[in-house]
């Protein structure tokens, strides 16, 4: 039963309005002013608060934020443009005019309780979200990801620049945007920049941008990610591949807060905060000279390094039951289970492309399922102790021979990387059985995405 303050100096509504509620089950507690309704005893539970805006003393806005996330709902005789503006500006859900229509009084009680009582559950909801997945995306309940998490939440507000260091398919950018999400920076840019994916002839212009007629093919000035992350966060994403003349010039900018594009005489200042990530290990590199040591000091004010899945035994059923959860819906497919073999596959699994081939691996099942749930046999993972890598991962590796080299493939990518490192020593049955479909399958997809049979 929700319970509703009354706040009517004249006792002749008060009283009217109270029957009116309680003839449909409210609870009813009256004031006559706003000195009376702060001395009552009975606030706490209080649902709604109904106030007349003129009032002996106190005006009936002064009820708003009396009870902290009770709405109040102001009456007045003065049913003017102005005074309804004026009472929703302060705070007010709504207003009504007296004298009242009892069924518009009854339909925006009800309104209002309901909006009240759904925006409480959202606040709920949100905060048992914050509590389970601290991190945006990211899963996590074992001691490793909760240090992650906490290391998230002390250097985010800050501007200081972040290191983050983990395999390939750990999660670096979805550290970097719970970074910029939840810094000061968040209403700004985040810009991303792959530095593995850019040619090195092409780097300085993509960081710092370049004049008209700076080289070859510059055609008109352009900004570089550096400049167009100005007031916001620059996520690096692979910064151990970035060649040793721009990590001198990115050095600078680190140091003098200046950028200078190629073939500009004149410098920028720019206000950007640094993230930085990689798979590689930056101290070998600087041993070896590949690595500027000064720039890898100024990178690891903080470093976050996340842990390979492998690490996580306690999250991978965990994982596994969000990712399904998210392919059935990206896939329009109907909820689908794993099986007690197929978690015990996972937890046996080395999973050496981490998290990423973990979604791929659900994701290529969830497609090929044709019942309810997922068996060990959808997911194509080696038998547990022998160490040996899964078609995704075996496919990863194909398409870093063939000097793609990168792991972040999606599905059809590691069909076709897979076929092509393994057609020439595999028959088609052995195949098929690899990638767990159907010989007839293996050849539609071969004829969809043109992979001919090798002679």
């Amino acid at each position: 039963m929700s319970r509703i303050l009354i706040v009517e100096d004249e006792a002749v509504i008060r009283s009217a309005l109270r029957r009116l509620l309680e003839r449909h089950d409210y609870e009813v507690v009256e004031a006559a002013s706003m000195e009376e309704a702060r001395d009552l005893n009975d606030l706490p539970g209080t649902d709604l608060v109904i106030a007349d805006l003129r009032l002996p003393g106190d005006p009936g806005t002064d009820a708003i934020g009396m009870l902290e996330g009770v709405p109040v709902l102001i009456m007045t005789s003065f049913a003017s443009v102005r005074s309804a503006v004026e009472s929703m500006k302060q705070g007010a859900v709504d207003y009504i005019a007296k004298p009242f229509n009892h069924d518009e009084m009854l339909l925006s009680v009800e309104r209002i309780l309901e909006e009240n009582r759904i925006r409480r559950q959202n606040r709920a909801l949100k905060s048992d979200i914050a509590r389970a997945y601290p991190v945006a995306g990211m899963v996590g309940s074992s001691r490793a990801m909760q240090e992650v998490f906490a290391r998230i939440d002390k250097v985010a507000p800050t501007d200081a620049t972040v290191l983050i260091a983990g395999e390939s398919g750990t999660g670096k950018e979805l550290v970097a945007r719970a970074l910029h999400e939840r810094s000061e920076r968040r209403s700004a840019p985040m810009i991303t920049m792959n530095c593995a994916a850019i040619p090195a002839n092409l780097v300085e212009s993509e960081l710092f941008g370049h004049e008209k007629g700076s080289f070859t093919g510059a055609v008109g000035a352009q900004e570089g990610v550096i400049e167009a992350a100005d007031g916001g966060t620059l996520f690096l994403d692979e910064i151990g591949e970035l060649p040793l003349e721009a990590q001198a010039r990115l050095l600078r900018v680190l140091q003098d807060g200046e950028i200078r594009r190629v073939g500009a005489a004149r410098t920028k200042r720019v206000d950007v905060r640094l993230v930085a990530a990689t798979h590689r290990d930056l101290p070998k590199m600087v041993a070896e000279g590949d690595f500027r040591e000064d720039l890898y000091f100024r990178l690891r004010v903080m470093e976050i390094p996340l842990p390979p899945l492998r690490e996580r035994d306690d999250d991978i059923r965990e994982l596994a039951a969000v990712l399904l959860e998210r392919s059935c819906e990206r896939l329009h497919k109907p909820r689908l289970e794993l099986q007690a073999d197929a978690l015990e596959a996972m937890q046996a699994y080395a999973w050496p492309g981490n998290v990423r081939e973990l979604e791929h691996a659900i994701e290529r099942a969830v497609i090929l399922c044709e019942g309810h749930t997922i068996g060990r046999e959808l997911l194509a993972l080696e038998a547990p102790g022998n160490g040996a890598p899964g078609p995704a991962a075996e496919a990863a590796t194909g398409a870093q021979r063939a000097g793609r080299g990168r792991t972040d493939l999606s599905l059809e990518e590691y069909f076709r990387a897979f076929v092509e490192a393994h057609q020439s020593e595999m028959t088609e049955t052995e195949l098929a059985e690899r990638l767990g479909i159907s010989r007839k399958a293996l050849w539609e997809r071969r004829q969809r995405l043109g992979i001919p049979r090798p002679r």
